[in-house]
This record gives C-alpha cells, sequence and structure tokens, in this order.
C-alpha cells in the first residue's frame, strides 16, 4: 500500500446543489404555511347591554343648540329641552356635560351634532366640541344652515 506524495490530486469542492435543493424545499414551505389572508376594515359588531333588566335608551339623534342673546353667554339646548333654563354661563356647560354623559353612557352610537345661531363666535362651539369629547361622543358634526334647508 503506497501513497503517492504528488502535487496533483483531486480537491475536494462542496456539491452545493442539495443545499439549494433544500432552501427552495422550506422556502416553499414556509408559504404554503403562512396563511395570505387579506386584512379588511375593522367593524364594530353591537355589544348586548351590559344590564338587561335597564331600558335601551333612546336612540333619537342628539341636536346640542347654542342659543346667542346679546350681551349674555349663550344658552344650550339639547333636541329643543333647555340646559341650565336657558341661562348660559359656566354652570350651564357643566350641566350640558353631565347631562351628554348621561346620555352617551348605554349609547352604542355616540354621534352629537352642533347647530349654533348665526352671532355665536366660534369659541363657544368649540368648548362644546370639547365638552362632547369630554362626554365620550366618538362623532361630532356641524349643522350649517345648508344642511339644515335639506330636512
Amino acid at each position: 500500500m503506497a501513497f503517492s506524495m504528488g502535487t496533483s490530486g483531486s480537491m475536494a469542492d462542496i456539491n452545493v446543489t442539495p443545499m439549494i435543493d433544500i432552501l427552495l424545499v422550506l422556502l416553499i414551505i414556509f408559504m404554503v404555511i403562512v396563511p395570505v389572508t387579506p386584512k379588511g376594515l375593522d367593524a364594530l359588531v353591537p355589544q348586548p347591554p351590559k344590564n338587561p333588566q335597564q331600558q335601551q335608551p333612546n336612540d333619537r339623534t342628539i341636536v346640542v343648540q347654542i342659543l346667542y342673546h346679546a350681551g349674555q353667554p349663550p344658552a344650550f339646548k339639547i333636541n329643543d329641552t333647555d340646559v341650565n333654563n336657558g341661562v348660559g354661563g359656566e354652570a350651564a356647560e357643566r350641566e350640558l356635560q353631565q347631562k351628554l354623559t348621561d346620555i352617551y353612557a348605554n349609547r352604542a352610537e355616540r354621534v352629537m351634532f352642533i347647530k349654533a345661531d348665526d352671532d355665536v363666535n366660534f369659541q363657544w362651539v368649540a368648548d362644546v366640541l370639547d365638552i362632547g369629547k369630554a362626554a365620550n361622543v366618538d362623532h361630532i358634526g356641524l349643522m350649517t344652515p345648508k344642511i339644515q334647508e335639506g330636512q
């Protein structure tokens, strides 16, 4: 048994073909395993009331009116019902927030509209927007004369 010690001989190269085959098989497996489901829009499903004996609240649209009388702070109405007996000011704002919080406590649809007199400063409209957000109203809309004509 003799070995030749020459410089000429076979070189050992790594055969990469089986490794590429394994890589492709793994790639196909991962593509099949991971489901490709399109992501749609999130939908909110109405939830049953927490207390079944409690009456369902009136789902009437809530419209907060801002009434302006010259020289006085504006007064507020909720669906033609006076807040704080038509007297404006900070007390009326606090009572408005309390009444809106009570109205929207058990409602699934939290939508409110604001309707203001023509002479009302926008600061009061912004204050009512803030009061609505504090009462957990999700969507607040502003009623303009053009919208009111279409009714």
